[in-house]
């Protein structure tokens, strides 16, 4: 079951920001002394990671104020290259372009693994369809089919849902799913999709609008939406997402997760990332549905 829900939290236009007051003996390699803070934003996918990760590390480092916030890897990224973040969450890697623009600021990005994610694609549970092939998500996201009829499902216009252009998850999806990792295919998403601000949101209209179809991270499954098995092409075997089958790379959508920090990391962002790296923070990583590095 997702863990989301217990978090409290909306995966966009989110501020959570958690403080703690110094307090003698708080253990750890933290920098102590005056009060300190710690920026992260970015992937909307990993906004409910980071904050778990930060209620976490706040206990080990009370003098550390975190402030976690979404907006999509783009967003995150950006924020990296003008120098308003310590860390940037990203679901995709940063872009050869983006790379070049914080060498011109001065900033070396340093990219950290520090999950697996897979991307399921849900439905409404009402909808009968309950496996497809990768060759015919790609029609259906880029518009190609249109009615669940052609797959096997009762009779209904598709409404096709996707992350906007700034989520990384639009990005790797359109990459691995759309274009099949061809570097040089030119297919998009369909002109009639609607574009979601968060996985949230794709989640909530999937759950009370039966001819939808979007795709969300593993951290957002739960009872109101149905995963669809996904077969990486025709005759091969049809496989649910889960952490099991990200981890023996079964299932054909899964990707790493990142942290991108402008140089080295120092101060409380190396502490926090230490943290996120150990065993203690990649048991949070399971918690919350995600994938550890070493499982």
């Amino acid at each position: 079951m997702c863990k989301k829900s217990a978090l409290g939290l909306l995966a966009v236009a989110i501020v959570a920001t958690i403080a703690g007051c110094r307090r003698p003996g708080a253990t750890g390699g933290a920098p102590s002394g005056a009060p300190q803070t710690l920026q992260i934003n970015g992937s909307d996918t990993m906004v409910n990671l980071g904050q778990a990760w930060a209620e976490a590390f706040i206990k080990k480092h009370a003098e550390v104020s975190v402030s976690v916030t979404g907006g999509g890897s783009g967003t995150g990224i950006a924020a990296l290259i003008n120098g308003t973040t310590d860390v940037a969450q990203c679901s995709r890697p940063m872009k050869p372009e983006e790379v070049a623009q914080a060498k011109a600021k001065g900033r070396e990005p340093k990219e950290i693994q520090v999950a697996w994610d897979g991307i399921a694609v849900v439905v409404n549970p009402n909808n009968k369809v309950g496996q497809l092939t990768v060759d015919q998500l790609a029609d259906i996201f880029a518009g190609k089919t249109t009615n669940w009829k052609q797959v096997g499902g009762a009779q209904g216009k598709m409404v096709i849902l996707s992350r906007e252009v700034n989520s990384g998850t639009h990005v790797y999806f359109k990459e691995h799913v759309l274009q099949k990792g061809d570097k040089t295919s030119k297919a998009d998403y369909a002109t009639s999709a609607l574009l979601m601000p968060s996985s949230q949101a794709i989640h909530d209209e999937v759950a009370q609008n039966p001819q939808a179809i979007g795709y969300v991270g593993l951290g957002y499954l739960d009872s109101k939406v149905k995963a669809l098995k996904v077969a990486q092409e025709p005759g091969a075997p049809f496989v649910a997402p889960s952490p099991q089958t990200v981890i023996s790379q079964q299932y054909p959508i899964s990707r790493p997760l990142f942290f991108y920090t402008a140089g080295e990391p120092a101060g409380p962002a190396k502490a926090f990332i230490d943290f996120v790296l150990s065993g203690e923070g990649q048991q949070v990583v399971s918690q919350l549905d995600f994938v550890p590095l070493k499982s």
